[in-house]
């Protein structure tokens, strides 16, 4: 059944970390010409990926277990300060998924707010120091029209992403 509203039912928001999928890579890109839901993604090229690897301004920035627990923290204190309902999160070793219902939110500020209240909650309890944000520039920001778009997404978050991470700080 679709929602015949002009408004999604949540968003899926997905963000990466600076330097860890660049163009050329094996598993594919895609880039602001090459786009579009449902396209395939331009394909491996060693050449882009080696241009691309040169031009990193500092490394590629990974999540261990304290940054990985500490982005969902602030994932979920943001959507339950603004008001938003969070159906489901899972934050990798070098991204972030989550779908969240957000009526009426422009989708890019829910990106935004996730991304800077991540940085802040890393910084604040020690595990950023960095004056650099953590994350690659912009994001993903899949509208969810339906209800069974909504069930794709939360369970593509929660047990399509691979098993869970060990905590090896631990």
């Amino acid at each position: 059944m679709w929602n015949d509203t002009d408004e999604p039912l949540a968003l899926l928001i997905t963000f990466r970390t600076y330097g860890t999928w660049l163009h050329g890579d094996e598993r594919g890109s895609v880039d602001r010409h090459n786009n579009i839901y449902g396209t395939p993604r331009i394909p491996r090229n060693d050449t882009w990926r080696r241009l691309e690897t040169q031009s990193l301004n500092r490394e590629p920035v990974y999540l261990d277990a304290a940054r990985r627990r500490t982005v969902e923290a602030a994932i979920r204190e943001t959507c339950r300060k603004r008001g938003w309902s969070l159906m489901a999160v899972n934050v990798r070793t070098n991204h972030a998924h989550s779908v969240v219902a957000a009526a009426g939110k422009n989708p890019a500020l829910v990106l935004n707010a996730f991304k800077s209240n991540a940085t802040r909650r890393m910084r604040e309890v020690g595990c950023w120091a960095e004056t650099e944000t953590p994350w690659a520039e912009k994001g993903s920001k899949r509208r969810l029209w339906n209800e069974n778009s909504v069930e794709m997404a939360v369970y593509y978050v929660r047990f399509g992403q691979g098993d869970e991470l060990p905590d090896f700080d631990k």
